[in-house]
This record gives C-alpha cells, structure tokens and sequence, in this order.
C-alpha cells in the first residue's frame, strides 16, 4: 500500500501531551530542588536529553524502519527485552529503590527496562495472533495462549516486583486478544481469573495486601500505607476548580510522595485544579479514539494488532495512574506518561508514538474521507 504523511492530529494530540508534561514537570520539580539530594541538572538531563532528545531520535528512527521489520523481529525483540530486563536482578548492574529492583545501571545512568518489554511483548503478540485466528473462538485454545505470551514478563515483574507495569502489559494484551476475535465472554473469564490471581498474589506479597486493603479504606494507616493516598486527595481537593496556579503547590514540599513520578497528577489537581486535570483527562481520551481509529484502519492485520497494543499500553499506564491518585482504583505505582519523571519512560513511550505514526502513513484511503 502507498505510503502517505503520517496522521497530524494524532502527532498534534502527541505534542500537546509531551509539551503538557514538560510544563508540569518543571513545575512538580521545584517541590524536589528543595529537598536535599536532588539537583536541577540530574532532573533535566534525565527527562529533558536522556528523555525528549533521545525518544525523539527514536520516534523518528520508527518511523523510517518499515513495519515488516518489527514483525519478522518480533520474536527476538520479546527475548532480547527479557533478557535485558533480567539484569535488574544481576549483582553490579541492577539496582533497588524502594524495597523494588527495577533498574539496572550503565555508568552514570540508569535505566528502566520493563519499559521495553511492554513493547517486546505487545510486537510479539502483534506479529503471533493473525496465524492463530482460527483459535480465537474457544476458550480451551485462548487461554493457553495468553498464559504461554504472559509467563514470562508475570514471573519477572513480580519477581522485581511492579505489579502496575504487570497490571498494563495484561490490559494490552487482553485488548489485543479481543481485536484478534476473543468472544466478549472469555474477557469476563479473564477478568474473574485475574482478579484471583489478584488475591493469591495478596496473600504472598504483603505490600500487594496493604494497597488492596487501603484501597478499601485510605485512612486506615495514614502513616503508613495510606500516607500517599491521603496527601493526594489533600492536594487534588485543596486545589478547586481552577487550582492555585503555576508553581503555587504546597504539598508538593515535602509531604507529598514522588512529586515527579506516581503523584504528580496530584500536582496538576492542586496547581490547575479540576479544569486543568479534565483538560490532561481529555487529551488522553483524544489519544485513545485516534489511536483506535488508526488500528482500525490499518493495512493488516499486525499493523492492527500492533497499533491497538500501543495505544491500550499507554491509556492505560495513565488512566491507571489517574485513578490511583484520585482513589478510584488501588495504588499502581505506574508513571503518568510523558509527564512522570522517567527518561526511559519517556523514550519507551516516544518510540511507540513512531510506531503509531508509521502505522498511519498506510491506512485505508477510508480514513482521509473520514477526516
């Protein structure tokens, strides 16, 4: 099929968001220069050249690599990605923070590779579904399937643990599965199953319980494990309907966790308030239906697949941290895509905006008639 431009209001939607975050983040950063161990130049030189530069070098590296490419690697990025994200536990090289080990080190910087894994196994799935389609119907021929993509990545994110990354990563794949012809009732299946798996996993790993537990009821440890939620809703409640401005946030010094990362959506609700968090809310949503509409359209089926991955991969990693922060689903730990703190986030996430796009370039003709 004729290659065309890429979809410039997806790519418009995309520079909204990244120039949203950027302005966040600078913002939700002031909170962290005065805590003592942090420096101006650490936090710019992550997000700003390790994360804007570098994932815009990827972005447009994606764009020029043809989809055919993707799909006959599939199998090796899932491995190699695997493997990559198994040097957090190698002695040297991986690195705990927060009772978690999910980084590993490269001299001076670090690096998060369960980011890439995301997209190893979404390609993977992408590239391996369109030859089982006459297995999509049953429920006997799914579901080992779904086991045999997800064992892998399930054993390393709890291992490391990050039960949120694990969380998207089967949001994704579960949606890939469903575009691949999955009947809607072996989604009720599967989310019966996963939300077992869900308590057993309570049982053993404690931290797991305490943020189901607090989940229920926020103010039952407001030391310990509903510290964070609490300081949340204390910013996002505090901050109105129009917020207290730019730079004016008060929980961000100090009592508030990971004002850059996990919480920093709870920064924009107390510095812009409830319109500024429905307007970030709205650009996601615009995202989502764009991204849905290019899948859609898509010249195949594993550039469908592929598109329907990525864009269910990041709604729902910001949809997921969204939520946390305003109580309605338990604590994730997930960043807020391009408006977390994370360089790796950040270039994981430009990388997969290349993908989408590039997928875009060959759409059915169907989808300029429609713009």
């Amino acid at each position: 099929m004729k290659s065309k431009k890429v979809d410039t209001m997806l790519l418009s939607i995309t520079i909204l968001l990244v120039s949203t975050g950027l302005f966040v983040f600078t913002s939700a950063s002031f909170g962290l220069f005065a805590r003592k161990g942090f420096s101006l130049y650490s936090l710019l030189f992550d997000q700003v050249v390790l994360g804007l530069l570098i994932g815009g070098i990827a972005l447009v590296v994606a764009l020029k690599v043809p989809l055919s490419v993707w799909r006959k690697y599939s199998l090796h990025l899932f491995i190699g990605a695997s493997i990559l994200t198994l040097f957090v536990f190698v002695p040297y090289i991986g690195f705990s923070h927060g009772g978690a080990s999910r980084w590993i080190s490269i001299g001076s910087l670090s690096l998060q590779p369960s980011e890439f894994l995301k997209l190893g196994v979404v390609v993977y799935c992408a590239a391996l579904l369109p030859l089982l389609k006459e297995r999509m119907r049953t429920f006997s021929r799914v579901f080992p399937l779904i086991l045999g993509v997800m064992v892998v990545p399930t054993v390393i994110l709890i291992a490391e643990p990050d039960t949120g990354t694990l969380a998207v990563t089967f949001s994704a794949v579960i949606a890939m599965f469903l575009a691949a012809g999955m009947k809607f009732r072996h989604l009720l299946v599967m989310i019966a199953v996963a939300m077992l798996a869900l308590g057993t996993l309570a049982m053993f790993q404690p931290y797991v319980k305490e943020r189901v537990l607090t989940f229920f009821d926020p103010s039952r440890d407001p030391q310990g494990s509903g510290y964070q939620i609490q300081k949340s809703f204390l910013a996002v409640g505090s901050g109105g309907i129009m917020g207290r401005g730019f730079g004016q946030s008060i929980q961000k010094y100090g009592s508030l966790p990971e004002p850059t990362g996990d919480s920093i959506f709870a920064v924009v609700g107390e510095e812009f308030g409830f319109v500024g968090g429905t307007l970030i809310i709205i650009l996601f949503l615009l995202f989502g239906i764009r991204g849905i509409q290019i899948a859609r359209l898509a010249p195949d089926a594993f550039s469908g697949l592929l598109a329907v991955g990525i864009v269910i991969l990041i709604i729902s990693q910001s949809f997921a941290n969204i939520a946390s922060t305003l109580g309605v689903v338990p604590f994730t730990g997930v960043p807020l895509v391009f408006v977390s703190h994370g360089g790796t986030a950040l270039i994981a996430a430009l990388l997969e905006i290349g993908i989408l796009l590039n997928i875009s370039k060959f759409t059915r003709s169907t989808f300029s008639k429609q713009k």
